[in-house]
Parts: C-alpha cells; structure tokens; sequence
C-alpha cells in the first residue's frame, strides 16, 4: 500500500487525526510520525533519547506539522500516562497509539542476566502495557480508536540465542490478541505489527556478545527494506482492520507453518545454522 492510501484511509476513519508514538525518535517510529505527519495528523512523541527527540520534533515541524514532545522512558508507567493524559488534552483527544518503543538482547535461557531480562521486559512488554493503559480508556470513551502494537516475527519465530528478546515480543502479541478480543463491539481497534528485518537504530542499544550484534548488523544491512517502507505497510495494514500485520511478505509463510505445524517449525528452527538465525528471529523494535 502506497503513502498516499494508507494516509488516506487513517484519515477518513479519523478526521482529527490525533496521534501518540513512542520510541519516535528514530527508526520505525520516527519513520511512522514522518508518514502520519505528511497526512495532517497532530502528533505526540515519546523518546527516550531527548537530542534524537528534539531532532525528530524539528524536522517535523519544518515540514508543518503540529507535535508535542516528550522526553522519558517508556518503562516509566506514570511517564507514559501524563504524557499520553497531556497530548489528548492539547488535542482534543486520542485515535492512534504507536506503541513501537523497544530494545535488543541476545543470549541463551540460562546466560541472559537477570538485569537484561529486567531491562527489556520492562521496556518491551510493560512499556506497551502502559500505553495500552494509558490510551484504552479515551478510546473507549469515544468508541473510537486505534492501538497498534509493534512487536516482531521473533515473537513467533522464536529461534535459539534470543531468549528474553523472543520472550517480551511473544508477549506483545499475546496482549494484542488479548485486548482485541476485551475491545470486541466496543468502537476499538487493536493490530500488533511482527516485522522482520528492516535496517534501523535498534542495534546501537542491543545487548549482546560482540559476534552476535555484527552477524545481525549484516543481516540488517542486507535485507533490502528500510524504516519508511515498514511504516508504510504496517500503517496501511491497520488502516484497513488487520489484526496480525507481518512483513515483509516472506515472513507470511513462516508465521502461518508456525500456527499450522508448531512441533514441526520448533525442530526446523533449532536445526538452522547460526549464520541463517538472525533471518528467522530479527531484532526488531
């Protein structure tokens, strides 16, 4: 789907066009603002890094759009309450959340240490919980909204060396699955976005062994898509009320022989060589 479709039909399902994204300054985030920015859309924008947000928030507001910052770890739920609370006051209310903020970390079961598994729950599993939290109750307030969720095809992939990682993104769409089905007849739509690999600025935070971030900086490199195009699709697909949105497209088979056949993909994924394991488990925000 096109900039101009996938715009286009957010906007017709809501005219006010009122947004909040976090981890927006950079990467898939900043690439979701930049499109919703183009359509019109005011924007709230959530970041932890305060220069890449002041960065992010200027080059938005050069090209005419309306945004409010907010400088602050996702991890914080009172953070992402005021924050989310202050946008929809300033603009009238709420029709998307972004939930996009997230981090890496590679390692087996039993060697992630306990700070890591702590560090990227609390900011890929609780950070979405919050924002869910934080938007949920506007929305349904108004009988109308959108919740989308990014969490990656490493949530279904599930491949070895990326425990905690694969851990807090299967989470991420269990939630989703879980608050589509609390959101049924309520006006409320929740999507989870499972991207693979898309190169990003995900891997300047990824805590992992040396050989393991270069092998997924490769990987990353080459794989042909980039932040703009994923925003593109993801958005275009939830504009259009999909629930699970995979891209690219070649992850669409993996994830359907992961439903259909999950003993089978378990034992196909476990005999994959270390060189191929970053394709089937991306790190992706």
């Amino acid at each position: 789907m096109s900039e101009t479709q996938a715009a286009t039909i957010l906007s017709r399902r809501f005219p006010a066009k009122r947004a909040c994204i976090t981890g927006a300054g950079s990467g898939l985030g900043r690439a979701i603002a930049t499109e919703l920015a183009g359509a019109g859309w005011q924007l709230g924008l959530l970041e932890l890094a305060a220069p890449r947000l002041a960065e992010t928030r200027a080059a938005l507001r050069s090209a005419g759009a309306t945004t409010f910052a907010y400088a602050g770890d996702v991890a914080d739920e009172a953070f992402v309450a005021e924050s989310v609370a202050d946008f929809a006051q300033r603009a009238g209310g709420l029709d998307l959340m972004v939930n996009n903020a997230g981090v890496a970390a590679a390692g087996p079961v039993e060697t992630t240490p306990a700070a890591d598994w702590r560090w990227i729950t609390d900011i890929n599993l609780l950070g979405v919980v919050w924002g869910c939290q934080a938007a949920v109750p506007r929305m349904r307030a108004a009988r109308s909204g959108l919740v989308l969720n990014v969490a990656s095809s490493a949530g279904f992939a599930a491949a070895p060396q990326m425990s905690a990682y694969n851990a807090t993104k299967a989470a991420v769409i269990a939630l989703t699955e879980t608050l589509a089905a609390e959101l049924e007849g309520s006006g409320v739509q929740a999507s989870v976005a499972m991207p693979g690999f898309f190169s990003t600025h995900l891997l300047s935070t990824m805590r992992a062994p040396a050989e393991q971030r270069a092998t997924a900086r490769r990987v990353m490199e080459s794989s042909g898509h980039d932040a703009t195009g994923a925003a593109r699709a993801i958005l275009g697909a939830a504009a259009v009320g999909r629930l699970h949105i995979v891209w690219p497209d070649r992850y669409r088979l993996a994830w359907r022989l992961k439903r259909l056949f999950p003993a089978w993909f378990v034992k196909r994924v476990a005999r994959l060589s270390d060189r191929q394991l970053p394709r089937t488990c991306p790190p992706q925000g």
